[in-house]
């Protein structure tokens, strides 16, 4: 016998599906908002995705309104429990780490329609069984949606009822991207606006340099490693951050300390331009992985005096 969705009580204004939504998008701050207008929530490392469901199908758009249902097919299978004739819902796709952390990289490896390891966390509804949602104050429609996926396999981003500040402080230390901040009453508006406003962690720290990339002949980068007693250890690739000016600086200090093999103690699978160990790069970058890699790096310059 098939599986019979039970229609949630009718909530919004009615209206025909309106298919693919433009999403909200967040805009970058530079300090996280305060007080009892605001509820925050973790941002993600992953992709972006909006989950429809319509006459006992269900389909994976990405941001740009993409169908991805092949290569998001494991979502497409979480989603079978969520009770709803239609509904579209707004949310990431992302791979959590042990520690609860994510890795934009890592999805992109799990994109062949046969991951097992890839979840999407949810956090909010637009269209239900007939009616539009997107007018609704963020706190009821959030509130719909805990209670519409409560049974599928599909995951609910909570809002954490605390100060955006501390939020964030915290956020940073065990690892995370940063915080999404909403104003709690807000409509739901396609595009970047200031209702929805982000802040993501950014870190420093100086790492050997272990060698470099390019593209044909132009700069495409460097590889960096961490100490760890006698080893280098992988901490992964900066390929943002150079001018013309800091890639030719780089590339003449690099060539005369080039080298046949890695320099690393467990060999990688990149290509490179292998160097000795010798000089280090002050690097920003959001978060790091469970492995130790830096994750959104970019070069801050060349630290000649450690």
């Amino acid at each position: 016998m098939a599986f019979q969705r039970k229609k949630p009580a009718a909530i919004g204004i009615k209206a025909q599906n309106p298919g693919f939504i433009e999403p909200t998008l967040a805009t970058s701050i530079e300090k996280v908002p305060a007080g009892e207008r605001w509820l925050h929530e973790i941002k993600f490392d992953g992709y972006r995705v909006q989950l429809h469901i319509a006459n006992e199908a269900a389909k994976v758009f990405t941001r740009n309104g993409h169908d991805w249902t092949k290569r998001f097919a494991k979502i497409a299978h979480d989603a079978f429990l969520i009770s709803a004739s239609s509904a579209i819902i707004d949310g990431e796709v992302v791979v959590p780490a042990a520690d609860g952390t994510t890795d934009f990289s890592v999805p992109q490896n799990e994109l062949k329609g046969k991951s097992t390891r890839i979840v999407m966390v949810a956090f909010d509804l637009l269209y239900l069984n007939g009616y539009d949602l997107r007018k609704l104050p963020l706190v009821e429609r959030k509130s719909h949606l805990k209670k519409l996926i409560a049974r599928s396999a599909i995951q609910f981003s909570e809002s954490l009822e605390a100060e955006g500040a501390e939020v964030f402080k915290h956020a940073c230390s065990i690892g995370l991207e940063g915080v999404v901040s909403k104003v709690r009453d807000s409509k739901y508006n396609s595009g970047r606006g200031n209702d929805w406003v982000k802040k993501t962690c950014a870190q420093r720290e100086t790492l050997t340099i272990a060698g470099f990339a390019l593209d044909g002949n132009d700069w495409d980068g460097i590889y960096l490693g961490r100490r760890k007693g006698n080893d280098l250890v992988y901490a992964g690739k900066v390929d943002h951050g150079f001018d013309k000016a800091s890639a030719a600086r780089l590339r003449q200090a690099l060539t005369p300390l080039i080298r046949k093999t890695q320099p690393y103690a467990k060999r990688i699978a990149h290509k490179g331009i292998w160097v000795e160990p010798q000089l280090m790069a002050e690097i920003e970058y959001r978060a790091k992985s469970a492995e130790g890699k830096v994750r959104h790096p970019f070069f801050k310059g060349l630290r000649e005096d450690v």
